[in-house]
């Protein structure tokens, strides 16, 4: 009998195969269809005798979870069609796991949110040791583990256990599954997988034997014990304050894990089903859930896709890649092509130097060995694929070369000039500048329609994004090799047209530079840093400004003012500008320096303190006279970003929603909450958008004008979409 996602067969061993295959689609999903099918399938095993049951999967994958189509589209009012299908769905799942027969779960593949909720009603789970991942991942999405996940893993694991791995969405491989006690057995291939199940079935199916869930036999205690006992009791007070550490209360989704994990304990099993049933429709219907779900899961999607690469040019690898100075940028970057296997030379003016860089990612290599992370034949592999050189003649043979020196014109020309001879004519150069307009580099370069800007974030082993940046002659064949190398390593591109500071650092300049100016109006620092926290950015303003270190804050501005001046246009100053001088004037240049904002006590002193605002800030810019609003600072930090990226779509430095929400987050540290610049300005309404931002203009200055884009899409009723 076939259902429309779930073939019922029979083998010769009487064993029931419920087969997971979704028509006309790559992956199982969670949805009505399934719905219909699995409890279809439960309605003939009761009137079918059998051994036992095994799923399993004809996808590549086990089972992709739930269908976010069907959860982007759900709303309040139609939200009682999703709570009955998930209701129903765990009717089906908890049958089979009650019916007192042997249930096995094959997993040949992905695991991830629904899926894994699957495997776990089953009884008996089975892993290949290859290409399987496992998890929860849902309050990624803003979303929670709706088809019984938090139910089942806290009564298998007990709540503190079960956290990682539903608080944070946490993965895991079948070793780990074993260890946890949640997968059964690894084997090394699909038939070893299925000739595992049916022995277990066969042990485990006599007439005598009624297989139960752990959870479901008597007097099963939860580890770590339920919330009214003391072990537990004890932690559970403190469990909602260091979620709110993380989130700072702006993600619904951990708070409500955790009630459903709570509440779920003190009730029998099927009323807790319906408990988190009710959270998750809840979070659902939730604007930030709609927020992520859009940005996270369809904008992501786009660009790993390649919505942003020239189309009709074939995809290539880079083999051999340059990187020109062996600081930590450039050590970053040759760390992270490397470990993808791209053979790396990497160049320094002198031999030390680029040794040094080497000794960057020979030190990330042996901490993951010494952890078991990463085997030492793995680890030899990827330093000896790190040439690290004085000699330009190395790059010869180079697919691409990327310049990461210091912010100086002239230093970056030369050095582009030094590879070029050494390169063929195919060869794309990048540099890898995060304020410098790629056009005026390119101008050192032979060949600028082979010329691209690739700024890469700090630190590289870590920062997913790179920001790729087309000058005006840049070729598409360019754009395409530089789209592909990104991606080559497991980075996130987002494309962009030429400006300074292109669109990553002109926007982020401008939440340092507002949180420098309201400083500077008498603002107190610790009111400045604790807004953003509390609107979700993950580090303050003045905190990230010592971070880059106050003098190249004003490097950036003197070359900024020059290269103006030499276009013949005007510079406009900012307020926070004497603010910076005057801190400078102090010697308190940022975190390099020992003191900026912040004060950084050595490490052996005696308390080891953390850093802490300095408190000369108080008598040297602090005025108790100043009337301050919490919601204005919170204000004042979004919407000037927000502004500042619709002017760059104005001056077509972006050209897609997706790259501007993605860039948004992943790289500067945007809220996640927002699903991204634009989308925070969807969410608002063009309306009210405008409305704050023209208060914001007449009390606190031009920066905060809007621009005409907007007001021209407020009077079309339009949004910010891509086609």
């Amino acid at each position: 009998m076939t259902t429309n996602s779930v073939i019922y067969e029979k083998d010769q061993h009487n064993i029931v195969h419920l087969i997971l295959d979704k028509p006309n689609a790559g992956a199982n999903l969670m949805d009505n269809e399934f719905t219909d099918s699995l409890t279809a399938a439960v309605e003939k095993l009761r009137q079918d005798d059998y051994a036992g049951i095994i799923f399993r999967s004809a996808k590549s994958t086990f089972f992709a979870g739930g269908n976010l189509d069907d959860l982007f589209t759900t709303h309040k009012e139609n939200a009682d069609v999703l709570y009955d299908m998930v209701n129903r769905l765990k009717l089906a799942m908890r049958e089979l796991e009650t019916q007192g027969k042997p249930v096995v779960a094959c997993i040949n593949g992905a695991a991830l949110g629904g899926g894994w909720e699957l495997a776990l009603s089953a009884h008996y789970r089975v892993a290949l040791n290859k290409g399987v991942i496992l998890g929860l991942p849902e309050v990624t999405l803003g979303l929670l583990p709706g088809g019984g996940g938090i139910i089942r893993m806290t009564r298998l694991l007990g709540v503190q256990a079960a956290m990682p791995y539903l608080l944070e969405g946490k993965q895991f491989k079948p070793e780990k599954g074993l260890k946890l006690g949640l997968i059964n057995e690894v084997v090394d291939s699909p038939a070893a997988m299925l000739q595992s199940a049916i022995q277990w079935i066969k042990a485990n199916s006599s007439a005598d034997c009624n297989v139960q869930q752990p959870y479901d036999v008597k007097g099963h205690k939860v580890p770590g014990g339920l919330p009214h006992q003391p072990a537990l009791a004890k932690m559970l007070p403190i469990a909602p304050t260091l979620i709110r550490a993380k989130t700072k209360g702006t993600l619904p989704a951990p708070e409500s894990i955790l009630a459903v994990m709570v509440e779920g304990l003190q009730v029998d099993i099927d009323t807790a089903m319906r408990i988190e049933s009710r959270y998750f429709v809840e979070l659902v219907c939730s604007q930030v859930a709609k927020n992520m779900i859009g940005t996270f899961w369809y904008q992501m999607n786009e660009i790993k896709a390649g919505a942003a690469r020239p189309k009709n040019i074939e995809r290539k690898k880079v083999n051999k890649l340059g990187v020109l100075g062996a600081g930590m940028m450039g050590a970053g970057i040759a760390y992270s092509s490397a470990m993808k296997g791209i053979d790396v030379v990497l160049k320094d003016v002198d031999i030390e130097s680029a040794e040094k860089g080497k000794a960057y990612s020979e030190n990330i290599v042996n901490k993951k060995v010494k952890q078991g992370r990463l085997s030492q034949d793995k680890a030899d592999a990827l330093l000896s694929a790190i040439l690290a050189t004085d000699n330009a003649q190395h790059l010869a043979g180079c697919d691409l070369v990327i310049e990461a020196v210091f912010e100086n014109r002239e230093l970056k020309a030369k050095v582009t000039q030094e590879a070029e001879v050494q390169l063929s004519t195919q060869a794309v150069f990048a540099s890898n500048t995060s304020t410098l307009p790629i056009t005026g580099l390119a101008q050192a370069s032979a060949r600028p329609q082979n010329f691209i800007g690739l700024h890469f974030f700090s630190p590289v082993d870590k920062m997913p994004l790179v920001e790729i940046i087309c000058g005006e002659k840049t070729s598409d064949e360019t754009l395409a090799l530089a789209y592909d190398y990104v991606q080559q390593i497991g980075k996130i591109p987002i494309v962009v047209n030429d400006s300074r500071g292109f669109y990553t650092s002109r926007v982020f300049g401008t939440f340092a530079n507002e949180g420098i100016a309201m400083l500077g109006e008498g603002i107190p620092a610790a009111a400045i840093e604790n807004a953003a926290f509390l609107t979700g950015f993950p580090v303050g303003p003045l905190a990230v400004t010592d971070e880059v270190s106050l003098t190249l804050v004003e490097k950036i501005r003197k070359q900024t003012m020059l290269d103006m001046a030499a276009e013949g246009k005007d510079f406009v100053h900012h307020p926070g500008e004497k603010t910076v001088d005057k801190m400078l004037a102090m010697e308190r240049a940022g975190k390099l320096a020992g003191a900026g904002f912040y004060d950084y006590p050595q490490s052996d002193s005696k308390e080891n303190k953390k850093k802490h605002l300095w408190a000369g800030l108080k008598d040297t810019f602090e005025d108790n006279t100043v009337a301050f609003d919490l919601a204005e600072i919170k204000d004042r930090l979004l919407y000037i970003q927000a502004i500042e990226t619709v002017r760059c779509f104005e001056e077509n430095v972006l050209t897609s929603v997706r790259d501007a929400n993605i860039g948004s987050i992943m790289g500067i540290g945007f809220p996640v909450w927002t699903g991204g610049i634009l989308q925070f300005i969807n969410q608002t309404g063009f309306d009210a958008f405008i409305e704050r931002a023209e208060y914001l203009f007449e009390t606190c200055g031009e920066r905060f004008r809007v621009p005409n884009l907007l007001k021209d899409m407020a009077k079309d009723n339009r949004v910010f979409k891509d086609n």
